[in-house]
């Protein structure tokens, strides 16, 4: 196994999180792509909405993250997430579309630049361009298996939708990512 820690430093991620019930859901999704495309790399993270790429900073930072965070959090409103369907970016990845994707990204415009103005975080740490999903296979999903996964998924439906309440950032352990806090938006 890869030690991911880099001289000292973690591993972060900042996220949109389903409820428990609709993160359940996603989770047997994603065993059975694993169970019948060998794809469990997905089963690592709960079910998410990425909003800022994985990043490393020292544990020292982390209580400054967690304070500029909850500042952030508490200036924005909650929002329903619609999710329709799945879609792919080929050849390795499968997921849960998000039919209504703008509130996502403007969210995300507002953290893009409080990471950058607020945190310091450097232009090639912050995503550059989001396209909102829930991954339910990558990575490990290899080639030959996404041929025979998608014609399949492709022709399923799924539907579900939850109201956007947080945001949450999460830390690798060495094995799969944990939530480590959730910051409540401000008009819950």
């Amino acid at each position: 196994m890869k030690d991911l820690r880099d001289k000292g430093r973690d591993l972060y991620f900042i996220a949109l999180i389903p409820n428990a019930g609709l993160r359940e859901e996603i989770r047997e999704i994603k065993k059975r792509m694993r169970d019948e495309y060998g794809a469990g790399h997905a089963l690592r993270s709960p079910a998410h909405i990425t909003l800022q790429m994985p990043f490393r900073r020292s544990f020292a930072d982390e209580a400054g993250i967690s304070e500029a965070l909850a500042r952030f959090a508490l200036q924005e409103q909650p929002f329903k997430i619609e999710l329709d369907g799945y879609g792919c970016f080929p050849p390795r990845v499968i997921y849960i579309r998000v039919n209504n994707p703008e509130p996502v990204r403007a969210l995300y415009v507002r953290l893009r630049e409080m990471l950058i103005d607020g945190l310091g975080f450097e232009q090639h740490e912050v995503t550059k361009e989001l396209q909102p999903h829930l991954t339910v296979a990558t990575r490990d999903l290899t080639k030959t298996a996404f041929s025979e996964a998608w014609p399949v998924v492709q022709k399923e439906e799924f539907t579900g939708s939850f109201r956007a309440e947080s945001i949450f950032l999460l830390k690798h352990n060495g094995r799969s990512w944990d939530i480590i806090r959730e910051f409540p938006f401000g008009d819950r």
